[in-house]
């Protein structure tokens, strides 16, 4: 196959679409938000991203497999149109990053994309307290800066530290110089579980910039699951005992 192969799966008409990406990172933060788009709103499957960068393997669901590739769903987010990037890995290269980046603004073109918002996570090392996710901005134009701040977005010095990797970072990098304009929404983690509750604060703070409503009952229930776990962690750290791999594993 080609280093990227784009998948044709349906040409909807969408009206003005924003592209929200979410890949996996730190927290699965954004992975979690943008699966939960697609599930909870009315979700047609567009376009199909193999690429050579993507691990050399299969998923398999009910004994079929298909190849490693990322997705772009149109979504009626309750009359808003959302084109969303979503998929279970992320490119093995730093020129891989690059390639599939610009694929993805490529298709994100096509469906005449202007506004683009990828959501992450930014770690802070620590467990973090039920109701204290905040979500920190970056953005391709200090005149956005205004806009999500009304919507809750923090801009802090120097952070996050060493800047956003991958590919959402590269759709600020790249989405700019293509006169994109873009922000990237990062909800505080503490960078070792998959944080529900992140999500859910990512998740709030684009229902205020795009007029939506979500709805949160699946996103609640995973966060009680993930309670169990920080307990659990809590109670270990209390007793300076060490907190076992399983208890830190990546909850998908």
């Amino acid at each position: 196959m080609e280093d990227i192969e784009i998948e044709r799966v349906a040409d909807p008409k969408l009206d003005a679409p924003t592209l929200v990406e979410g890949l996996p990172g730190v927290g699965h933060v954004g992975k979690l938000a943008a699966d939960h788009l697609t599930s909870e709103f009315d979700a047609e499957l567009v376009r199909r991203v193999y690429a050579d960068e993507f691990p050399p393997q299969v998923g398999v669901d009910d004994g079929v497999a298909s190849l490693a590739c990322a997705e772009l769903h149109a979504v009626d987010a309750g009359g808003v149109d959302l084109l969303v990037l979503s998929g279970d890995h992320q490119a093995g290269s730093s020129a891989g990053h690059y390639r599939l980046t610009d694929a993805f603004l490529d298709v994100a073109e096509a469906f005449d994309v202007k506004r683009t918002y990828a959501l992450g996570g930014i770690p802070t090392g620590e467990l973090i307290d039920d109701d204290d996710h905040g979500v920190v901005g970056a953005v391709t134009d200090a005149e956005l800066c205004e806009k999500l701040e009304a919507a809750g977005v923090e801009f802090r010095e120097n952070e996050p530290a060493g800047g956003i990797v991958g590919v959402s970072g590269l759709l600020l990098g790249l989405g700019g110089r293509r006169g994109m304009e873009a922000a990237c929404l990062m909800g505080e983690t503490s960078g070792y579980l998959v944080d529900p509750k992140s999500a859910r604060a990512v998740l709030e703070t684009l229902e205020s910039l795009l007029g939506v409503a979500v709805d949160f009952s699946d996103l609640e229930d995973r966060a009680e699951e993930m309670e169990e776990v920080v307990g659990r962690i809590r109670e270990m750290q209390e007793a300076n005992a060490p907190v076992p791999d399983d208890d830190l594993r990546y909850i998908g």
